[in-house]
Protein backbone atom coordinates (compact mmCIF):
# COMPACT_ATOMS: atom_id res chain seq x y z
CA UNK A 1 0.00 0.00 0.00
CA UNK A 2 1.46 3.42 -0.95
CA UNK A 3 2.57 5.51 2.05
CA UNK A 4 0.04 8.33 1.45
CA UNK A 5 -2.87 6.14 0.36
CA UNK A 6 -5.07 7.51 3.17
CA UNK A 7 -4.46 11.16 2.27
CA UNK A 8 -6.83 13.24 0.12
CA UNK A 9 -5.54 16.35 -1.60
CA UNK A 10 -7.61 19.09 -3.21
CA UNK A 11 -5.42 20.74 -5.83
CA UNK A 12 -6.51 24.27 -6.78
CA UNK A 13 -3.11 25.15 -8.18
CA UNK A 14 -2.00 25.71 -11.74
CA UNK A 15 1.12 26.53 -13.77
CA UNK A 16 4.05 24.55 -12.27
CA UNK A 17 5.21 24.86 -8.64
CA UNK A 18 1.81 24.04 -7.14
CA UNK A 19 0.95 21.21 -9.55
CA UNK A 20 4.40 19.67 -9.12
CA UNK A 21 3.89 19.74 -5.35
CA UNK A 22 0.67 17.77 -5.64
CA UNK A 23 2.19 15.43 -8.22
CA UNK A 24 4.84 14.47 -5.66
CA UNK A 25 2.08 13.67 -3.17
CA UNK A 26 0.14 11.76 -5.83
CA UNK A 27 3.20 9.68 -6.72
CA UNK A 28 3.37 8.65 -3.05
CA UNK A 29 -0.20 7.43 -3.19
CA UNK A 30 -2.32 10.42 -2.15
CA UNK A 31 -5.66 10.82 -3.90
CA UNK A 32 -5.27 14.16 -5.66
CA UNK A 33 -8.26 15.91 -7.22
CA UNK A 34 -7.13 18.66 -9.58
CA UNK A 35 -9.68 21.47 -9.95
CA UNK A 36 -9.61 23.59 -13.11
CA UNK A 37 -11.79 26.34 -14.51
CA UNK A 38 -14.41 25.12 -17.00
CA UNK A 39 -13.48 25.81 -20.64
CA UNK A 40 -10.19 27.49 -19.65
CA UNK A 41 -8.32 24.97 -17.54
CA UNK A 42 -4.77 25.15 -16.24
CA UNK A 43 -2.76 27.85 -18.02
CA UNK A 44 0.01 25.33 -18.63
CA UNK A 45 -2.16 23.19 -20.92
CA UNK A 46 -1.59 25.68 -23.71
CA UNK A 47 2.04 26.47 -22.88
CA UNK A 48 3.55 25.01 -26.01
CA UNK A 49 4.78 23.90 -28.40
CA UNK A 50 5.44 21.06 -28.15
CA UNK A 51 2.03 19.47 -27.60
CA UNK A 52 1.20 15.81 -27.17
CA UNK A 53 0.20 14.22 -30.49
CA UNK A 54 -3.05 12.27 -30.65
CA UNK A 55 -3.41 8.86 -32.27
CA UNK A 56 -3.73 10.53 -35.68
CA UNK A 57 -0.55 12.56 -35.22
CA UNK A 58 -2.32 15.87 -34.60
CA UNK A 59 -1.59 18.30 -31.75
CA UNK A 60 -3.78 17.92 -28.68
CA UNK A 61 -4.36 20.64 -26.08
CA UNK A 62 -1.86 19.01 -23.70
CA UNK A 63 1.53 20.76 -23.58
CA UNK A 64 4.74 19.14 -22.35
CA UNK A 65 4.77 21.56 -19.38
CA UNK A 66 1.32 20.42 -18.26
CA UNK A 67 2.16 16.76 -18.76
CA UNK A 68 5.30 17.11 -16.63
CA UNK A 69 3.45 18.18 -13.47
CA UNK A 70 0.04 16.52 -13.36
CA UNK A 71 0.26 12.72 -13.47
CA UNK A 72 -1.55 10.44 -11.02
CA UNK A 73 -4.38 12.94 -10.47
CA UNK A 74 -8.12 13.05 -11.09
CA UNK A 75 -9.15 16.10 -13.09
CA UNK A 76 -12.41 17.98 -12.56
CA UNK A 77 -13.73 21.39 -13.61
CA UNK A 78 -15.60 23.70 -11.23
CA UNK A 79 -16.31 27.43 -11.53
CA UNK A 80 -15.88 28.47 -7.91
CA UNK A 81 -16.47 32.13 -8.77
CA UNK A 82 -20.15 31.15 -8.67
CA UNK A 83 -21.79 30.34 -5.34
CA UNK A 84 -22.76 26.79 -6.29
CA UNK A 85 -19.22 26.11 -7.47
CA UNK A 86 -17.77 27.50 -4.25
CA UNK A 87 -20.10 25.26 -2.27
CA UNK A 88 -18.87 22.22 -4.19
CA UNK A 89 -15.28 23.13 -3.31
CA UNK A 90 -16.22 23.50 0.36
CA UNK A 91 -17.86 20.07 0.34
CA UNK A 92 -14.77 18.52 -1.24
CA UNK A 93 -12.52 20.39 1.21
CA UNK A 94 -14.52 19.05 4.14
CA UNK A 95 -13.40 15.56 3.11
CA UNK A 96 -9.80 16.55 2.27
CA UNK A 97 -6.60 16.40 4.30
CA UNK A 98 -4.71 18.94 2.20
CA UNK A 99 -5.52 21.88 -0.07
CA UNK A 100 -2.85 23.39 -2.32
CA UNK A 101 -3.39 26.70 -4.15
CA UNK A 102 -1.24 29.30 -5.87
CA UNK A 103 -3.58 32.20 -6.50
CA UNK A 104 -2.56 35.78 -5.74
CA UNK A 105 -2.68 36.80 -2.10
CA UNK A 106 -6.30 37.12 -0.98
CA UNK A 107 -7.88 35.85 -4.22
CA UNK A 108 -9.49 32.71 -2.83
CA UNK A 109 -10.65 34.50 0.30
CA UNK A 110 -12.76 36.77 -1.95
CA UNK A 111 -14.71 33.67 -2.96
CA UNK A 112 -15.03 32.33 0.57
CA UNK A 113 -12.26 29.77 0.04
CA UNK A 114 -9.47 31.22 2.17
CA UNK A 115 -7.84 29.27 5.00
CA UNK A 116 -10.20 30.62 7.68
CA UNK A 117 -13.20 29.61 5.54
CA UNK A 118 -11.95 26.06 5.06
CA UNK A 119 -10.77 25.72 8.65
CA UNK A 120 -14.33 26.48 9.75
CA UNK A 121 -15.63 23.40 7.90
CA UNK A 122 -12.52 21.23 8.38
CA UNK A 123 -10.25 22.14 11.33
CA UNK A 124 -7.81 19.40 10.37
CA UNK A 125 -7.08 20.63 6.87
CA UNK A 126 -3.51 21.48 5.87
CA UNK A 127 -3.80 24.51 3.58
CA UNK A 128 -0.69 25.30 1.50
CA UNK A 129 -0.44 28.56 -0.44
CA UNK A 130 2.35 28.86 -3.01
CA UNK A 131 3.05 32.37 -4.30
CA UNK A 132 5.94 34.29 -5.78
CA UNK A 133 6.68 36.41 -2.73
CA UNK A 134 4.60 35.07 0.16
CA UNK A 135 1.65 36.40 2.11
CA UNK A 136 3.53 39.31 3.72
CA UNK A 137 5.98 42.01 2.68
CA UNK A 138 5.94 44.83 0.12
CA UNK A 139 5.99 42.45 -2.88
CA UNK A 140 3.16 40.17 -1.75
CA UNK A 141 0.78 41.25 -4.55
CA UNK A 142 3.35 40.86 -7.31
CA UNK A 143 3.21 37.89 -9.66
CA UNK A 144 6.34 35.78 -9.56
CA UNK A 145 7.56 33.54 -12.37
CA UNK A 146 10.55 31.23 -12.25
CA UNK A 147 12.70 33.53 -14.38
CA UNK A 148 11.98 36.62 -12.32
CA UNK A 149 12.67 34.69 -9.13
CA UNK A 150 15.99 33.35 -10.44
CA UNK A 151 16.90 36.94 -11.30
CA UNK A 152 15.81 38.57 -8.03
CA UNK A 153 17.00 35.73 -5.83
CA UNK A 154 20.61 35.78 -6.99
CA UNK A 155 20.76 32.57 -9.03
CA UNK A 156 21.27 34.35 -12.35
CA UNK A 157 24.14 36.38 -10.92
CA UNK A 158 25.93 33.09 -10.16
CA UNK A 159 25.19 31.36 -13.46
CA UNK A 160 27.10 31.82 -16.70
CA UNK A 161 30.65 32.48 -17.86
CA UNK A 162 32.78 34.91 -15.83
CA UNK A 163 32.97 37.42 -18.67
CA UNK A 164 29.46 36.81 -20.00
CA UNK A 165 26.00 38.00 -18.98
CA UNK A 166 23.95 36.42 -16.18
CA UNK A 167 22.17 33.27 -17.30
CA UNK A 168 18.92 31.57 -16.38
CA UNK A 169 19.24 27.93 -15.34
CA UNK A 170 17.83 25.74 -18.12
CA UNK A 171 15.01 24.24 -16.03
CA UNK A 172 12.39 25.90 -13.81
CA UNK A 173 14.67 25.48 -10.80
CA UNK A 174 12.82 27.84 -8.44
CA UNK A 175 9.51 26.14 -9.22
CA UNK A 176 10.95 22.64 -8.74
CA UNK A 177 12.60 23.45 -5.45
CA UNK A 178 9.56 25.30 -4.11
CA UNK A 179 7.48 22.22 -4.92
CA UNK A 180 9.88 20.00 -3.01
CA UNK A 181 9.97 22.29 0.03
CA UNK A 182 6.17 22.54 -0.13
CA UNK A 183 5.77 18.76 -0.17
CA UNK A 184 8.09 18.46 2.85
CA UNK A 185 6.11 21.17 4.65
CA UNK A 186 2.81 19.41 3.93
CA UNK A 187 4.12 16.05 5.13
CA UNK A 188 5.46 17.71 8.29
CA UNK A 189 2.09 19.34 8.95
CA UNK A 190 0.31 16.00 8.44
CA UNK A 191 2.71 14.31 10.85
CA UNK A 192 2.07 17.04 13.43
CA UNK A 193 -1.67 16.54 13.02
CA UNK A 194 -1.80 12.76 12.88
CA UNK A 195 1.12 11.63 15.05
CA UNK A 196 1.36 14.45 17.57
CA UNK A 197 -2.30 15.20 18.17
CA UNK A 198 -2.17 18.62 16.55
CA UNK A 199 -4.58 20.48 14.29
CA UNK A 200 -4.37 21.34 10.65
CA UNK A 201 -2.42 24.46 9.77
CA UNK A 202 -1.63 27.07 7.16
CA UNK A 203 1.58 26.89 5.10
CA UNK A 204 2.92 30.03 3.42
CA UNK A 205 5.41 29.10 0.67
CA UNK A 206 7.16 31.75 -1.45
CA UNK A 207 9.32 31.13 -4.50
CA UNK A 208 11.65 33.99 -3.54
CA UNK A 209 12.13 32.59 -0.03
CA UNK A 210 13.04 29.21 -1.50
CA UNK A 211 15.39 30.75 -4.05
CA UNK A 212 17.21 32.66 -1.31
CA UNK A 213 17.48 29.44 0.73
CA UNK A 214 18.92 27.71 -2.37
CA UNK A 215 21.88 30.11 -2.30
CA UNK A 216 23.15 28.01 0.61
CA UNK A 217 26.96 27.73 0.42
CA UNK A 218 27.25 30.68 -1.94
CA UNK A 219 25.39 32.81 0.60
CA UNK A 220 27.85 31.64 3.25
CA UNK A 221 30.68 32.59 0.90
CA UNK A 222 29.29 36.13 0.97
CA UNK A 223 28.59 36.13 4.73
CA UNK A 224 32.05 34.80 5.63
CA UNK A 225 34.16 36.81 3.18
CA UNK A 226 32.07 39.93 2.66
CA UNK A 227 32.76 39.55 -1.07
CA UNK A 228 29.96 39.20 -3.62
CA UNK A 229 30.46 35.82 -5.39
CA UNK A 230 31.07 35.98 -9.11
CA UNK A 231 30.13 33.68 -11.95
CA UNK A 232 32.59 30.85 -12.55
CA UNK A 233 31.07 29.21 -15.62
CA UNK A 234 31.03 25.43 -15.28
CA UNK A 235 33.68 25.51 -12.59
CA UNK A 236 33.37 24.88 -8.88
CA UNK A 237 34.15 28.05 -6.92
CA UNK A 238 36.86 26.68 -4.62
CA UNK A 239 38.10 23.65 -6.58
CA UNK A 240 40.65 23.47 -9.42
CA UNK A 241 40.52 21.64 -11.73
CA UNK A 242 36.77 21.04 -11.51
CA UNK A 243 34.88 22.12 -14.62
CA UNK A 244 34.00 21.16 -18.18
CA UNK A 245 36.74 20.56 -20.72
CA UNK A 246 36.42 20.36 -24.51
CA UNK A 247 37.22 17.00 -26.13
CA UNK A 248 37.58 16.05 -29.77
CA UNK A 249 33.89 15.08 -29.98
CA UNK A 250 32.15 16.96 -27.16
CA UNK A 251 32.73 17.99 -23.58
CA UNK A 252 33.33 16.30 -20.25
CA UNK A 253 33.13 17.48 -16.67
CA UNK A 254 36.28 16.54 -14.78
CA UNK A 255 37.08 17.10 -11.12
CA UNK A 256 40.48 16.38 -9.58
CA UNK A 257 40.81 19.10 -6.96
CA UNK A 258 42.35 17.32 -3.97
CA UNK A 259 46.11 16.73 -3.88
CA UNK A 260 45.82 12.91 -4.26
CA UNK A 261 43.36 13.31 -7.15
CA UNK A 262 45.58 15.80 -8.92
CA UNK A 263 48.57 13.52 -8.48
CA UNK A 264 46.67 10.63 -10.11
CA UNK A 265 45.49 12.97 -12.88
CA UNK A 266 49.07 13.95 -13.71
CA UNK A 267 50.54 10.44 -13.48
CA UNK A 268 47.76 8.17 -14.76
CA UNK A 269 45.53 10.29 -16.95
CA UNK A 270 47.34 13.07 -18.80
CA UNK A 271 50.91 11.78 -18.43
CA UNK A 272 52.35 15.04 -17.14
CA UNK A 273 53.97 14.21 -13.76
CA UNK A 274 56.19 17.27 -14.11
CA UNK A 275 53.20 19.47 -13.22
CA UNK A 276 53.47 18.21 -9.65
CA UNK A 277 56.85 19.93 -9.32
CA UNK A 278 55.59 23.23 -10.66
CA UNK A 279 55.28 25.58 -7.64
CA UNK A 280 52.09 27.01 -9.13
CA UNK A 281 50.30 23.66 -8.82
CA UNK A 282 51.75 21.82 -5.83
CA UNK A 283 48.83 22.26 -3.44
CA UNK A 284 45.12 22.78 -3.75
CA UNK A 285 45.48 26.45 -2.80
CA UNK A 286 48.32 26.89 -5.29
CA UNK A 287 46.11 25.52 -8.06
CA UNK A 288 43.23 27.73 -6.97
CA UNK A 289 45.36 30.88 -7.18
CA UNK A 290 46.84 29.84 -10.53
CA UNK A 291 43.70 28.50 -12.18
CA UNK A 292 44.08 30.24 -15.59
CA UNK A 293 47.58 28.82 -16.06
CA UNK A 294 46.54 25.28 -15.17
CA UNK A 295 43.38 25.33 -17.31
CA UNK A 296 45.45 26.71 -20.18
CA UNK A 297 47.65 23.62 -19.97
CA UNK A 298 44.81 21.13 -19.57
CA UNK A 299 42.49 22.41 -22.31
CA UNK A 300 44.61 21.42 -25.35
CA UNK A 301 45.49 18.07 -23.76
CA UNK A 302 41.84 17.24 -23.19
CA UNK A 303 40.83 18.42 -26.66
CA UNK A 304 43.22 15.95 -28.29
CA UNK A 305 41.19 12.90 -27.20
CA UNK A 306 37.57 11.77 -27.24
CA UNK A 307 35.03 11.97 -24.46
CA UNK A 308 35.02 8.18 -24.18
CA UNK A 309 38.79 8.12 -23.78
CA UNK A 310 38.77 10.56 -20.89
CA UNK A 311 35.78 9.03 -19.12
CA UNK A 312 37.35 5.56 -19.23
CA UNK A 313 40.85 6.74 -18.34
CA UNK A 314 39.63 8.81 -15.42
CA UNK A 315 37.43 5.99 -14.15
CA UNK A 316 40.45 3.67 -14.12
CA UNK A 317 42.35 6.30 -12.11
CA UNK A 318 39.43 6.84 -9.68
CA UNK A 319 38.86 10.41 -10.83
CA UNK A 320 35.42 11.90 -11.41
CA UNK A 321 34.77 12.51 -15.11
CA UNK A 322 31.40 12.52 -16.85
CA UNK A 323 30.22 13.30 -20.37
CA UNK A 324 28.17 16.45 -20.90
CA UNK A 325 25.05 14.80 -22.30
CA UNK A 326 22.20 16.33 -24.22
CA UNK A 327 18.73 15.01 -23.40
CA UNK A 328 18.79 12.36 -26.12
CA UNK A 329 22.05 11.06 -24.67
CA UNK A 330 20.68 11.20 -21.12
CA UNK A 331 17.81 8.87 -21.95
CA UNK A 332 20.13 6.50 -23.83
CA UNK A 333 22.63 6.30 -20.97
CA UNK A 334 23.03 2.76 -19.69
CA UNK A 335 22.73 3.82 -16.04
CA UNK A 336 19.53 5.78 -16.69
CA UNK A 337 18.18 2.77 -18.59
CA UNK A 338 19.19 0.38 -15.82
CA UNK A 339 17.40 2.53 -13.25
CA UNK A 340 14.30 2.59 -15.48
CA UNK A 341 13.93 6.35 -15.20
CA UNK A 342 11.37 6.48 -18.01
CA UNK A 343 7.88 5.00 -17.66
CA UNK A 344 5.24 4.65 -20.37
CA UNK A 345 1.56 5.30 -19.76
CA UNK A 346 -1.50 5.35 -22.00
CA UNK A 347 -3.08 8.78 -22.29
CA UNK A 348 -6.78 9.36 -22.96
CA UNK A 349 -5.84 11.01 -26.27
CA UNK A 350 -2.63 9.18 -27.16
CA UNK A 351 -0.64 5.96 -26.72
CA UNK A 352 2.74 5.49 -25.09
CA UNK A 353 3.20 8.82 -23.36
CA UNK A 354 6.66 8.77 -21.79
CA UNK A 355 7.09 10.25 -18.31
CA UNK A 356 10.13 10.67 -16.07
CA UNK A 357 9.99 8.29 -13.11
CA UNK A 358 9.85 9.67 -9.58
CA UNK A 359 13.41 9.17 -8.22
CA UNK A 360 12.29 8.13 -4.70
CA UNK A 361 13.12 4.46 -4.08
CA UNK A 362 11.25 2.93 -1.12
CA UNK A 363 11.88 -0.69 -0.16
CA UNK A 364 8.53 -1.41 1.54
CA UNK A 365 6.20 0.98 -0.30
CA UNK A 366 7.71 1.46 -3.77
CA UNK A 367 6.21 3.87 -6.27
CA UNK A 368 4.88 1.59 -8.98
CA UNK A 369 1.69 3.18 -10.31
CA UNK A 370 1.76 5.93 -12.92
CA UNK A 371 -1.38 7.35 -14.53
CA UNK A 372 -1.37 9.89 -17.34
CA UNK A 373 -2.18 13.51 -16.51
CA UNK A 374 -5.95 13.97 -16.80
CA UNK A 375 -7.60 15.70 -19.70
CA UNK A 376 -9.63 18.73 -18.66
CA UNK A 377 -12.63 17.60 -16.64
CA UNK A 378 -11.92 13.93 -17.31
CA UNK A 379 -13.11 12.81 -13.85
CA UNK A 380 -15.73 15.47 -13.05
CA UNK A 381 -18.72 13.14 -13.15
CA UNK A 382 -16.88 10.40 -11.25
CA UNK A 383 -15.76 12.69 -8.42
CA UNK A 384 -19.10 14.48 -8.02
CA UNK A 385 -20.88 11.12 -7.98
CA UNK A 386 -18.50 9.15 -5.76
CA UNK A 387 -17.25 11.88 -3.43
CA UNK A 388 -20.34 14.08 -3.08
CA UNK A 389 -23.15 11.66 -3.96
CA UNK A 390 -24.61 13.73 -6.80
CA UNK A 391 -26.77 11.90 -9.30
CA UNK A 392 -26.58 12.16 -13.09
CA UNK A 393 -29.46 14.64 -13.32
CA UNK A 394 -27.87 17.03 -10.81
CA UNK A 395 -24.50 16.81 -12.54
CA UNK A 396 -26.19 17.54 -15.88
CA UNK A 397 -27.93 20.57 -14.35
CA UNK A 398 -24.62 21.92 -12.99
CA UNK A 399 -22.98 21.44 -16.39
CA UNK A 400 -25.81 23.21 -18.20
CA UNK A 401 -25.48 26.12 -15.77
CA UNK A 402 -21.70 26.37 -16.39
CA UNK A 403 -20.83 25.44 -12.79
CA UNK A 404 -18.84 22.39 -13.86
Amino acid sequence: MPPLSNIRVLDLSRVFAGPYTTQLLADLGAEVIKVERPRQGDDMRGYGPPFLKDREGKDTSESSYYLAANRNKKGITIDFSQAEGRDLILKLAKRADVLVENYKVGDLARYGLGYTDLKAVNPGIVYCSVTGFGQTGPYKQRPGLDGTIQAMGGMMSLTGDPDGPPQRVGIVAADFTTAMYSAVAILSALYHRDAQGGQGQYIDMALLDVQVAMLSHRALHYFVSGQVPKRVGTGTPASVPSQTFPCSDGDVFLSAATDPQFERLCHKVIGRPGLLDDPRFRTRLDRFHNKPALIGILNPLMQAQSMKHWVETCEAANIVCSPVNNLAQVFEDEQVLAREMVVKVEHAKADDLRLVRNPIRLSETPITDYAAPPTMGQHTDEVLRDELGLDAAEIARLRAAGIV
